[in-house]
């Protein structure tokens, strides 16, 4: 008799972040994960984790979306079918349901984890093996306070935890933002690379006034400067300048990929297992990418360790990527839910081991943290 899916329970958990984390759309305070836990009738229970950013702020789904509408349509669609095939269960998701990316990713990784756990291999072995298992972690400067910035910036360099940055700007005026910048890039000098991310708040015209202040200033990746939707305008920016473009939200799964190769871009595309619906989606987008000569980056929605376990497993099976992960999440938040939290060293972090996700969740401080 073929194990199935039992029971699937969805937990939202508010975890304080260690400082307010402005962006363009929105400040937090607080991050929302929504947990799944995944029963078999083997006994084996799988762990997901769907997170955005700001409730509605960044995207379609929020913590609360995700939640319901896991619980009302798509768990459903998996209780009670067979646990092993985990590319039927996709397909059977994206028949009967639209969109909810980021609720589709949390259950793929369930699915993935109780999998692993079941045979005894890492999500990495599942998806065919270990190309690196140290990968690099940018930090991201976003206090709004250039002073606490370069403070926090050369902190990090000395822990040894980051020497790559990414600001967030796109909230203030372009010319007090770019002055922002330069001077973060002007105090660290050569000792660390900066990165920016607009987060869709420029039109082209502004990104084009905007962007040559960075280039002249050392900046080395501008992420999604434009709206996600103006492709043509963002072939235009990174034909236009040497500092590359990084796609985001401009680039959601594999059609969105070749899409933006076909229309001329070159650049870098920023890899999210969530906004992809899954590990199998990002990893699809990837091979476009590769194929095309375009940069990897692995980016993050500010997930906790287990989501960022769960992309970690995913980048692990790629080559070096050229743009390094942002896969901080976890060290944004003043506590976790697990009981071995990720080991963040010699400015990357460890893929942890062991089955599955190698992931085992703290039930007391997961009860501690759970909405009521």
């Amino acid at each position: 008799m073929s194990t199935v899916i039992q029971h699937i329970e969805t937990l939202l958990v508010d975890l304080p972040t260690i400082r307010p984390h402005k962006l363009s759309m929105t400040t937090m305070a607080c991050q929302t994960m929504v947990i799944v836990r995944m029963r078999h009738s083997d006994g084996i229970e799988g762990l997901g984790e769907g997170t955005t950013i700001g409730g509605l702020a960044y995207g379609p789904e929020s913590p609360e979306s995700i939640k319901r509408n896991i619980d009302t349509y798509l768990a459903p669609l998996l209780v009670g079918q067979p646990s092993n095939n985990v590319h039927q269960l996709r397909a059977r998701l994206n028949r009967h349901a639209r969109g909810n990316m980021i609720a589709k990713s949390a259950l793929e990784t369930a699915l993935l984890d109780a999998q692993g756990k079941r045979l005894g291999l890492s999500v990495a072995e599942l998806l065919g093996g270990v190309r690196q298992d140290h990968l690099p972690v940018l930090w991201t400067l976003a206090s709004g306070d250039t002073a606490k910035d370069i403070d926090e910036a050369m902190l990090r360099l000395e822990q040894r935890r980051h020497c790559d940055f990414k600001l967030k700007i796109g909230a203030n005026p372009v010319d007090q933002d770019v002055r922002h910048v330069a001077a973060i890039k002007e105090a660290l000098g050569d000792r660390a690379s900066v990165r920016v991310d607009v987060n869709q708040a420029w039109d082209e015209s502004t990104a084009v006034r905007g962007i040559q202040v960075l280039q002249d200033a050392g900046i080395e990746l501008i992420e999604q400067p434009i709206g996600a939707r103006e492709h043509a305008g963002l072939v235009r920016l990174a034909n236009r300048f040497n500092v590359p473009m990084l796609a985001d939200e401009a680039v959601q799964d594999a059609r969105d990929g070749l899409d933006l190769v076909c229309g001329g871009f070159s650049g870098a595309f920023a890899l999210k297992i969530a906004k992809s619906g899954g590990i199998y989606g990002v990893l699809e987008l990837a091979h476009v990418a590769q194929a095309a000569g375009i940069g990897l980056y692995g980016g993050t929605l500010l997930e906790g360790t287990i989501g960022t376990a769960a992309s970690l497993h995913a980048w692990a099976t790629l080559p070096a990527m050229a743009w390094g992960t942002e896969m901080f999440g976890p060290l944004l938040l003043q506590d976790d839910i697990v009981v071995t939290p990720l080991n963040y060293t010699e400015f990357g972090v460890e893929l942890p081991k062991g089955a599955g996700l190698g992931i085992t969740l703290d039930e007391d401080k997961l009860a501690h943290y759970s909405r009521k």
